[in-house]
């Protein structure tokens, strides 16, 4: 029961992680207007963006967007799923190379935060052996460190209903759960 206790108050605390950094991320402000660049800067900022194989990222985005919305409206349509099949591969073919819209403007963002010669040390950077080394390297360092905080988050939740526990029965009133 122990147990189970302490594994419920790390799934809350986690959760209350999540929701924290939804909520921070729902409350930000709209994307501040981008000033102009130079050709130059957003060259480089093309060249960062190629190096760090941003394009997986958008890849497959008018696929996937219409691929969820033909989903959607089967949910309520299941008698024209051949429609929607068709329809579909139609939009898709008809929306060909528009993901692309979002590395432009990936490329825009990038030459916005940095200036043109930053940009091209950072373009540098990442064709060298230790740029193309920390792009290999950082998912797997990103995704350990994620791990980390999980069990920390675990550990400390524990520590924290233990003291908790311990402050509450001090003050003649003890807790359950």
């Amino acid at each position: 029961m122990k147990r189970l206790s302490h594994t419920l108050l790390a799934a809350v605390a986690a959760l209350g992680i999540t929701v924290a950094g939804a909520m921070a991320q729902a409350q930000a402000p709209a994307a501040a207007p981008l000033k102009p660049v130079s050709p130059a800067a957003l060259a480089s900022a093309k060249e960062i963006l190629e190096a760090k194989g941003a394009n997986r990222i958008y890849a497959g985005a008018v696929v996937g967007l219409t691929n969820r919305i033909k989903d959607a409206l089967l949910q309520s349509n299941l008698n024209l799923q051949k429609d929607l099949d068709e329809s579909a591969q139609k939009v898709v073919k008809d929306l060909n190379g528009r993901e692309q819209e979002i590395g432009e403007q990936m490329a825009k963002i990038y030459a916005n935060q940095f200036t043109e010669q930053e940009l091209k040390d950072l373009a540098t950077f990442y064709k060298s052996p230790l740029g193309k080394k920390t792009i290999d390297q950082e998912p797997q360092a990103l995704q350990q460190s994620s791990i980390f905080m999980q069990q920390w988050a675990t550990k400390m939740s524990e520590e924290i209903v233990t003291k908790m526990r311990a402050e509450m029965k001090a003050r003649g009133k003890p807790v359950s759960g």
